[in-house]
């Protein structure tokens, strides 16, 4: 049986590869944004259908929550990575001017972590003195594996980018299978194909199988759905019970 291999590995394959820039994932902003869009206006639509609200409210609250909430989901995590970013940068300057100060402890600093990585002798030695004979080379590698940093920062624009795309192409769907359709089965309906596809899409980057990933997504998704509906209608039997 002939095993499919995710890429070639031939040398010019190879070569080709490693001299392209690191691919950055914006992954977790897509599904963070996409998941959070569609339960919060469905959150609107089953919380106004709760409390018996007129299709009206549907749409104004409902839309204002699409600009409202995904822009600030978006500036959120702009800001976020930016801090990320920001860290990253001082981490750096932290280290240069350490390799600067102090080079013989920032030397013993990276044979340590080399040594802990099972390398000795005159192989530990040579892998020292290839790191440290580039500053920036030494630098960056001090603060990928003593901080625990990712070697390539995330884009902070590209990152909001993605959380609001998600948000709104994702979240637009309980709101107009609700107006469109005009029904809460319709936009129930939409609303759990919406969790599935994004479970099922996600787990091309996992080992879980779709239809698994899909379930998962969309148990979550389902239940924080129920939970806005309940507390709609709770309000709804409330303010019934005070009016009485």
């Amino acid at each position: 049986m002939e095993i499919k291999l995710e890429h070639s590995h031939t040398r010019e394959a190879i070569r080709a590869r490693l001299a392209r820039d690191p691919r950055i994932s914006y992954l977790r902003d897509w599904i963070y944004g996409g998941i959070d869009g569609v339960i919060t206006t469905f959150a609107v639509v089953a919380g106004v259908v709760g409390a018996e609200l007129p299709s009206r409210v549907v749409l104004v609250l409902g839309l204002a929550n699409l600009v409202a909430d995904g822009f600030a989901m978006a500036a959120g995590n702009y800001s976020g990575t930016q801090a990320e970013r920001d860290d990253y940068d001082r981490l750096l300057a932290v280290e240069r001017k350490h390799i600067a100060v102090v080079p013989d402890g920032e030397r013993e600093e990276i044979r340590q972590i080399f040594a802990a990585k099972g390398f000795s002798g005159d192989n530990l030695e040579r892998i020292v003195g290839v790191i440290t004979a580039d500053e920036s080379r030494w630098a960056k590698t001090m603060v990928v594996e003593e901080y625990g940093l990712a070697p390539t920062p995330k884009a902070p624009i590209l990152a909001a980018f993605s959380t609001f795309a998600a948000f709104i192409l994702c979240g637009l769907v309980p709101l107009v299978t609700y107006l469109g359709a005009g029904g809460l089965v319709a936009c129930v309906a939409a609303t759990g194909a919406v969790f599935f596809a994004i479970g099922a899409i996600k787990s091309r980057w996992s080992l879980t199988t779709w239809w698994r990933s899909g379930l998962g997504t969309f148990s979550i998704g389902m239940f924080a759905a129920a939970l806005a509906f309940w507390v709609g209608f709770g309000f709804r039997t409330l303010f019934n019970l005070s009016s009485g």
